[in-house]
């Protein structure tokens, strides 16, 4: 590989050591590994008809010109998006910073107390904010967040609600268009019917199991809903409050006036637009809902030590367990831009939060003012930050829209002529001056420059907050930037992340995010565009979506692709929506079986039980293959009702299915769609493809094999991608048109998802172009092959495909070792963490076991490291097996903490040399882990999802 080619920099192995790893294997060269691990029959014909890899210096000049092509005006569109400003100490030391950015989820709390204070951080400020008593750690977005809400409660329906047969969920006309279009999406799989309307006309019925309003209402007003809510908890009928969280830092929060879950965008917070995301939605609601809660909860527990300690609550609920009985899908968060609005919140202060609000609030009312004495109706008495302008005759909207558009100036245009002007954090009084231009043209008349007073009030009084809230220790501690750095790197140094060692996580991909990719993400030009302005201020987003269209669907062999789910999850969801369109399209609604083998990801009946399919399980064999004879059979006994095949490849098992074409054509003959899972696509690219096996649809994991970060548990995206039979069916938008001409209605709240970060994906594909993108795929499948031979003899690899090979990733069978030494896969998995390495996915998709991806980014050195690390445990375990102490040995007692091996007493069997520095190398690149094993059942008996008492132990 030429050293100026980027594939040289983003692969681990350096050429010259590749033979020795091939021998190690069995194989004399790539193309030979290749050729037997992956079944030929479905193996590409020819290279990827794509323009060649560019350098990084190339690159970022395109990218540079892409971004120009962007043009910034001034917006006031509003509807849930707003400018804001990121401060710099938390974009330099939070989003720049790959400490945070490619950390993964916090599955293993040892290793993750930082970002996992940061999400307790921001849990907390959303139960400050909204007053209620649970909250999690973040979801997709606002429009999501209020379909989960409507699920939410329809999954905790009492029996008499449910005996009666209640299934009508109201929706109030006056919420953000998306949010109702994506209830609609998520309402209509599920058999819940949407009911809109007046919510002040609404009188309980027994049909009614929920409710939703907006607040303020979509328009800007500031309405009093506590007769309302009342009314409704009268009849039992819980009401949902899609709320901005900037105005309930000075209106009344929706838990004060009877709200049941309370949800909203987090975006103003100091997250960029980002022409649509990514941010993080919040979730919040009271106790009794705990157990239907969507998502992730961060809670405090105590560690082995009874020590305060942090880790994810409730994770029984997540789909890896439950599957097709899960409540919701857990994959779906933003975990970094969670800590990022957090941190924003952390570093204001509730005074600060006041300030920012005030401006805002007085500049909207200075503005109202002026329009008002101008000749304009105002028509929103009581609000916020957004006015609704009626336009006198003759002046029309066309007028308006030209004369702000003359100034660079985007504003919201309803469809009954009035004008909508949402202001923000960054409207300056010269900013409203020039708004007043807009309107003054028409009316000839300019009535002078706006004075503000942020002593005015433009609501009722008896809808301002009257409470203190934010008052702990925390929110007064870090207000200078020099505090708040040393903040974000105290949790930082708690954590994780691939700037210390491998993370080897199977079906995960934690591989190499260059810093050129990421570069882009910072800059205005991409940072600071809503998501509604016309289509030609985004030029250089829809040329960026183009360029990376061309790349995936090369990848794919697919006809086109939709951008709009912003999560794997929910790429799998709008895939099973697409599939389900299509059969209605012909007259086959009653298709709604889906089969899934056992050794599919995770997620996937999840996500089949969310789409209103019935979930059928399919067998696998001894060797872990999907199992034919079963295939066929459930093919047979489901065929009139067969809806989908979801199967995942190469397998959740780590082995490429030789037969994976002829299940596909059972499936067909069947009258049923393909729907294959791009978890593993990272042994895919270049070798071979969805469309080669015979899949109809597939969604692609960009913060797997395209090089987003995983963030601590989010943003990801999970674009979808479809044969031609299947173009017309793909997500649309009920604000900008796009998507199918017969498309499922929308299903996240921007109409490209989390636009901002394709920037990464779309420097991946340039950079490595078709020739390095084959290439890693080797190499991914070289570094599993190499692990794989080093480690057979010390740990059984469970399956193998032809030649007994694996794909890109392996699980170790670790259950042998319970019955001779009482060592479960969780002690490996803690041990692990002495060694500096984080634990492989553990007991997934086979109990007992560790399931191993390494990447084609690690290195020879790293796999070396992991291989003498997982031998030398090996040995800890034999040794206990051979008469060491069962119970009070390294593997039990691990991971060790710094205070631990530092303490004045010592009384284990083995020594603190061997705790914590076991093999030469360990105390080079040392990683404590900050507390010791922590106590998941002491957690969940004790749920707690604010840092009130953390404050307290401290």
């Amino acid at each position: 590989m030429n050293s100026d080619h980027f594939a040289y920099r983003h692969t681990g192995p350096r050429p010259e050591e590749i033979p020795a790893m091939l021998e190690k294997i069995g194989v004399k060269s790539l193309d030979e590994l290749v050729d037997q691990a992956i079944p030929g029959s479905i193996r590409l014909k020819e290279d990827m008809k794509l323009k060649p890899g560019i350098s990084e210096q190339e690159y970022f000049g395109r990218i540079r010109e892409i971004g120009s092509r962007n043009k910034l005006f001034k917006t006031y569109i509003g509807m849930g998006y707003y400018n804001t400003v990121m401060p710099a100490v938390i974009q330099r030391n939070i989003l720049e910073n790959p400490g945070w950015y490619t950390s993964y989820t916090p599955y293993q709390a040892e290793i993750s107390q930082g970002r996992l204070e940061a999400l307790l951080n921001f849990q907390t400020v959303v139960l400050e904010l909204t007053g209620m008593e649970l909250a999690n750690a973040s979801l997709l977005d606002e429009g999501t967040a209020a379909a989960e809400a409507m699920i939410m409660l329809y999954n905790a329906r009492p029996r008499e609600t449910v005996a009666r047969g209640s299934s009508a969920f109201f929706v109030d006309d006056n919420v953000f268009p998306q949010t109702l279009d994506i209830i609609k999406t998520r309402a209509g799989v599920l058999g819940i019917s949407i009911i809109t309307g007046d919510y002040s006309v609404l009188e309980p019925a027994d049909t009614l199991f929920g409710a939703l309003v907006q607040y303020p209402a979509g328009d800007g007003k500031v309405r009093d809903y506590s007769e309302f809510t009342a009314r409704m908890r009268g009849a039992a009928i819980p009401v949902a409050v899609a709320a901005d969280i900037m105005s309930l830092v000075l209106l009344t929060p929706p838990g004060k006036w009877g709200a049941d879950v309370v949800l909203g965008s987090t975006q103003r917070f100091g997250v960029p637009m980002g022409y649509g995301g990514p941010h993080a939605a919040y979730f919040a609601t009271r106790e009794p809902y705990k157990r239907y809660m969507p998502g992730r909860i961060i809670g405090v527990t105590v560690d082995r030590e009874g020590k305060p300690a942090l880790r994810m609550a409730l994770q029984t609920r997540e789909q890896h367990i439950k599957r097709e009985r899960a409540t919701s899908n857990i994959c779906t968060a933003q975990a970094l831009l969670a800590s990022m609005a957090g941190m924003y919140a952390v570093y204001h202060g509730p005074e600060g939060l006041k300030t920012i609000a005030r401006r805002i609030h007085s500049k909207a009312g200075s503005l109202s003012v002026k329009l008002t004495e101008m000749g304009y109706w105002q028509d929103n008495l009581n609000f916020f930050d957004t006015l609704k302008i009626i336009l006198p005759e003759p002046v029309k909207a066309d007028e308006i829209r030209q004369n702000a558009l003359d100034r660079e100036i985007n504003l919201r245009y309803y469809a009954d002529g009035a004008v909508g002007i949402s202001l923000d954090e960054t409207t300056t009084e010269a900013d409203v001056d020039r708004i007043i231009e807009v309107f003054a043209l028409p009316m000839k008349h300019y009535p002078g420059k706006i004075v503000i007073d942020e002593n005015l009030v433009h609501f009722d009084q008896k809808l301002a907050r009257a409470d203190n809230f934010m008052n702990l220790e925390l929110f007064r501690r870090y207000r200078s930037e020099t505090e708040l750095m040393r903040y974000i790197h105290q949790l930082d140094r708690k954590d994780f992340s691939l700037t210390h060692g491998m993370i080897p996580l199977g079906s995960c991909t934690m591989k190499l995010n260059a810093a050129v990719e990421m570069l882009p993400l910072s800059w205005p030009e991409f940072g600071n565009m809503h998501p509604f302005v016309p289509l030609d201020q985004a030029e250089g987003y829809h040329q960026l979506f183009h360029e990376l269209s061309v790349f995936l669907k090369a990848v794919t062999g697919l006809e086109e692709v939709s951008y709009q789910p912003n999560s794997g999850a929910a790429g799998e969801y709008a895939g099973l929506l697409v599939i389900r369109k299509y059969h209605e399209s012909r007259n086959e609604t009653f298709r709604d079986v889906v089969l899934i083998p056992a050794s599919a990801h995770g997620t996937n009946p999840a996500s089949a039980a969310m789409a209103g399919l019935k979930v059928v399980v399919v067998n696998c064999d001894d060797k872990g293959n999907i199992d034919m004879g079963d295939l066929v059979a459930k093919a047979d006994q489901y065929g009139k009702t067969l809806a989908a095949f979801m199967v995942t490849y190469p397998s959740t098992h780590g082995v490429f299915e030789t037969a994976i074409r002829d299940m596909t054509a059972i499936i067909h003959k069947n009258g049923g769609q393909v729907y294959m899972d791009g978890a593993n696509m990272n042994a895919q690219v270049g070798l071979t493809n969805p469309a080669a096996i015979g899949a109809d649809v597939c969604h692609i994991n960009l913060h797997k094999t395209f090089a987003i970060p995983h963030g601590g548990g989010g943003p990801g995206m999970g674009p979808i991608l479809v044969a031609g039979h299947l173009v017309k069916f793909l997500p649309t938008h009920t604000v900008v048109p796009s998507g199918g001409v017969e498309g499922v209605s929308a299903l996240a709240s921007a109409p490209w998802g989390s636009a901002s970060i394709l920037n990464i994906s779309h420097a991946y594909c340039s950079l490595l172009g078709p020739e390095g993108m084959t290439y890693a795929t080797k190499v991914a499948i070289l570094n599993a092959n190499y692990l794989a031979a080093s480690l057979g003899e010390q740990f059984k690899v469970l399956y193998t495909g032809c030649n007994d090979l694996v794909g890109h990733e392996m699980i170790l069978d670790c259950r042998g070792f319970k019955a001779g030494s009482d060592i479960t896969e969780t002690d490996i998995a803690k041990r692990l963490m002495d060694y500096g390495f984080h634990a492989p996915t553990l007991s997934f998709p086979v109990h007992g076991t560790l399931m191993v991806e390494p990447t084609e980014s690690e290195s020879l050195q790293e796999l070396n490291r992991f291989i003498e690390t997982m031998k030398t445990i090996a040995a800890e375990i034999k040794e206990i097996a051979d008469g060491g102490n069962r119970t009070d040995n390294v593997l039990k007692n691990a991971p060790h903490t710094q205070r631990a091996i530092a303490s004045d007493t010592w009384a284990h069997p083995y020594t603190r040399m061997q705790a914590a520095f076991p093999l030469p190398w360990s105390d080079r690149n040392k990683f404590w882990p900050t507390v010791s094993r922590v106590d998941d059942a002491f957690g969940d008996r004790n749920l707690v999802c604010s840092c009130a008492p953390i404050d307290a132990y401290r």
